[in-house]
């Protein structure tokens, strides 16, 4: 993994979220040309910056680092939705998903 990573990732996310690089440079309280100047590999996010980032699309570091998920605000949102679930409930889940991974 290096720093193009951290930059793909943040595209890749920023357009799934459907949101220009203006809009989150603003959203994020910078210049309206941060992310653009991230995105292009002129600049890097500090550790904070990329926390927040994190935070922006709704995602952990953990599942934003994570190269194998390809969409990892989806997948945090399926653990949060998960998490008061019965357990009869998840086994339910569980047997969706692998009938759907067969396909």
């Amino acid at each position: 993994m290096n720093i193009d990573f951290i930059r793909e990732r943040i595209s890749a996310l920023r357009l799934k979220k459907e949101v220009s690089e203006y809009k989150m440079s603003l959203d994020l309280g910078h210049s309206k040309s941060y992310i653009q100047s991230i995105s292009s590999g002129r600049a890097v996010p500090s550790l904070n910056e990329l926390l927040y980032i994190c935070e922006y699309f709704g995602v952990t570091p953990k599942q934003f680092f994570d190269e194998e998920t390809e969409e990892p605000e989806l997948v945090n949102k399926l653990l949060e939705l998960t998490r008061k679930m019965s357990s009869d409930d998840l086994n339910m889940l569980v047997s969706l998903a692998e009938r759907l991974n067969e396909k």
